[in-house]
């Protein structure tokens, strides 16, 4: 495999690692509650109120990474197979990639709505400009 494309299939593992990271800490920050009878299961069988903010907050970045990163991984495997794997292609993975840790780390810590959204729609954008560059690659490519 070329170095491009593994440097993209590290970018979709670092999103992974984002992700799986943030069920860790949700399930070490919902569980002990639940095991040591402080949350009762019938308060959390349909929604997360009964759980401290903390958990809350984990838990919706947690849901977040099956939203925008969906479109991301779709991209990211189109181009794989589509053998169009270049620097440019590359350098917007990574940074989509790396905003969605920003996101993450401002909804897990001081949750400022202000900031999230500023890196979630930075994030959006450059999933844009990821698809765009992506979908000329694919219709200009003599023979694909």
């Amino acid at each position: 495999m070329p170095l491009l494309e593994k440097l993209l299939v590290l970018a979709m593992a670092a999103q992974v690692l984002l992700t799986l990271a943030l069920l860790i800490w949700m399930g070490k920050e919902r569980v002990p509650r639940v095991m040591r009878g402080e949350i009762a299961v019938a308060d959390i069988a349909v929604d997360r109120t009964a759980y401290p903010l903390k958990a809350r907050l984990l838990s919706n970045s947690f849901d977040n990474q099956f939203q925008l990163p969906v479109l991301f991984f779709i991209g990211a495997l189109l181009a794989l197979g589509s053998g169009l794997v270049g620097w440019i292609t590359l350098i917007l993975a990574w940074f989509f990639v790396t905003l969605r840790y920003v996101h993450a780390v401002i909804h897990v810590t001081t949750n400022r709505v202000h900031r999230r959204f500023a890196a979630y729609v930075a994030g959006l954008a450059v999933l844009a400009l990821f698809w765009l560059w992506l979908t000329l690659r694919i219709l200009l490519a003599p023979g694909i």
